[in-house]
């Protein structure tokens, strides 16, 4: 299984995601530190809502298969930028959380997640688990290991190894 990197703000559903996503009960648990298990990291929502440190993530992010960014349905405002998988070299996607609240735009929130560059968008009901089967296919099969000489050849090119249409089977350095 890909490991999948949780990043967006405070009470978005990063933890509940992760605890269902592992079979357990949800309950309420702050993540005080960024949480790193064997497929999935976790981290505090004030990363990404401060500058100070913020860029942390970005490294924290190297660590990982996947990024997604994760906001709720019934967010008021986006903390994620246009384009903001400039400084990744991960696929980058999006989770909508709390698509049950009675306040959810998830119209509003797709097109922030869009904005982002994410290359795909999951709807995700933590507490019915709706949505969550489509998110364990996505992350099924493990990475494709590469060396660092293929991965610097493919930055000069400006490839991504997941990039569907492109063939890298007969990718020669």
């Amino acid at each position: 299984m890909k490991k999948l990197f949780l990043m967006g703000r405070s009470e978005a559903g990063k933890t509940s995601l992760a605890q269902v996503m592992k079979g357990e009960a949800l309950h309420y648990q702050k993540t005080q530190y960024t949480f790193a298990e064997e497929d999935m990291i976790d981290t505090p929502g004030e990363y990404a809502e401060s500058k100070q440190v913020g860029v942390g993530l970005a490294c924290f992010s190297f660590e990982s298969d996947v990024v997604a960014l994760v906001c709720a349905a019934d967010e008021p405002f986006t903390i994620f930028t246009t384009n903001c998988n400039a400084f990744l070299n991960r696929p980058l996607i999006g989770i909508i959380t709390k698509i049950d609240s009675p306040y959810a735009n998830v119209p509003m929130v797709r097109q922030w997640l869009e904005n982002a560059n994410c290359e795909r968008i999951f709807l995700i009901n933590n507490v019915t688990g709706e949505g969550l089967d489509q998110l364990r296919d996505y992350l099924e099969g493990e990475p494709e290991k590469i060396t660092l000489e293929e991965a610097k050849a493919r930055q000069r090119l400006g490839l991504r190894d997941w990039d569907e249409n492109t063939a890298f089977s007969t990718f020669s350095v």
